[in-house]
């Protein structure tokens, strides 16, 4: 699994919160586009949790790429950018879930566990 968020304090609580999930396994994480696209490439997460604002290149292009080198893998985009528009956008580049930090943080270890479940 990967988290990827430059916010150190979002990746912490995260891997917390989905670190006593059955099947976990590893949990990854890295701050901007280089180091996601790096570690997918070498690692094939399959479960890749991300944020849309990153340093550099968004999320977004994160996306792109993970859908492109990683097409199994489930993507999980969580933001603060909860507005429709980037929902649309997301779930049409191949996201499998988007979560609004503000409103649904609570749900990430839920959706991880669901994943988990689903995929084997």
């Amino acid at each position: 699994m990967l988290i990827v968020d430059d916010a150190e304090f979002i990746v912490e609580r995260i891997t917390e919160m989905v670190g006593d999930i059955p099947g976990i396994g590893t949990v990854a994480t890295a701050q901007n586009y280089e180091g996601a696209v790096h570690f997918i490439r070498e690692h094939t997460p399959e479960i890749v949790l991300l944020d849309i604002n990153l340093p550099g290149k968004s999320g977004i292009e994160v996306l792109k790429d993970c859908r492109k080198d990683i097409p199994g893998s489930a993507i999980v985009m969580i933001t603060n950018q909860g507005n429709p528009y980037y929902k649309k956008q997301c779930m049409q580049l191949g996201a499998d879930y988007f979560i609004d930090k503000t409103k649904e943080f609570e749900t990430i270890a839920a959706v991880v566990t669901s994943i988990l479940r689903n995929h084997h």
